[in-house]
């Protein structure tokens, strides 16, 4: 028995389904655009609540 699962080979898959593939390796938001944007909030509140 081997270890690979039928229908597995990407040359086997659907063609819509190659599309649905991530098309970058990296994450889909940054951790700094994150904590920026949680940053930018803050000051925000902070102006608003100094008027």
């Amino acid at each position: 028995m081997t270890g690979n699962l039928p229908d597995s080979d990407p040359a086997d898959r659907d063609p819509r389904e190659r599309g649905m593939d991530r098309r970058s390796g990296g994450p889909a938001l940054s951790p700094w655009l994150i904590i920026g944007g949680i940053g930018l909030l803050a000051v925000a509140v902070y102006v608003i609540s100094a008027l």
